[in-house]
């Protein structure tokens, strides 16, 4: 059974995600939020495994609330409601934490299958379309001196082996397993090996983080 914590700042919009979620077998939802400081607050209490979080809500808005519940440590996962597919909220959203995003005129079926997939542990938003975003707002990265001189290596590397650092890279690049299984002759099960090692070694939650931490490290520029 997947525990769904859902955070929105519209009473009808919750009613309506709620109905949705209650309707199928495997998901309960186990708490409602009107703003960030009750989606967090809620999350600490109740552990759900994931968490519906609207971004534009009053008080603390679903991003800086995202950020303080990812921070936390704990499994529960966040997938972003957003209004547009492409724009600076959603690119918050992942840098926050987040597990994906979806349209809030979404199909039931896809917001269903969105929370499936992030209550695995799986990336709702292709890494293709992550790239799009960090394409067109690298510019709000931080800039790291040390990283721009050639004279530091970010600490989340080291540990990796060659071919994980070019799998790393090549997942930056918005590849999939598959894409990545013919370009450099492995099996695909070799490939999402690679990728699970990626993923702990680097602790990042899920592929949307591990792309971009390629952003962030340089492995990838941008388009």
């Amino acid at each position: 059974m997947t525990t769904v914590l859902i955070a929105d700042d519209q009473p009808l919009q919750r009613f309506g995600s709620r109905m949705l979620l209650e309707s199928q077998d495997d998901m309960t939802v186990v708490g409602e939020a009107a703003n960030g400081s009750e989606a967090v607050r809620l999350a600490a209490e109740l552990h759900p495994d994931v968490v519906l979080m609207d971004i534009r809500m009053p008080g603390l808005d679903g991003i800086e609330a995202t950020r303080r519940i990812t921070a936390a440590g704990d499994r529960t996962r966040i997938l972003i409601v957003t209004t547009f597919d492409l724009d600076e909220y959603a690119y918050a959203g992942l840098r926050a934490g987040a597990s994906g995003f979806l349209v809030k005129d979404a199909q039931p079926e896809e917001l269903l299958a969105g929370v499936r997939a992030v209550a695995t542990g799986d990336a709702v938003v292709a890494p293709s379309l992550t790239r799009r975003l960090l394409d067109a707002y690298v510019h709000h990265l931080p800039a790291d001196p040390a990283a721009q001189d050639g004279t530091h290596e970010d600490a989340r590397l080291t540990s990796l082996t060659d071919r994980e650092r070019e799998i790393l890279t090549v997942i930056g690049q918005g590849w999939t397993n598959t894409e990545i299984a013919t370009r450099l002759h492995l099996a695909e099960s070799t490939v999402k090996t690679h990728v699970g090692r990626i993923l702990a070694k680097t602790g990042s939650r899920d592929r949307i983080q591990a792309v971009i931490l390629a952003y962030d490290t340089k492995l990838v520029q941008p388009s």
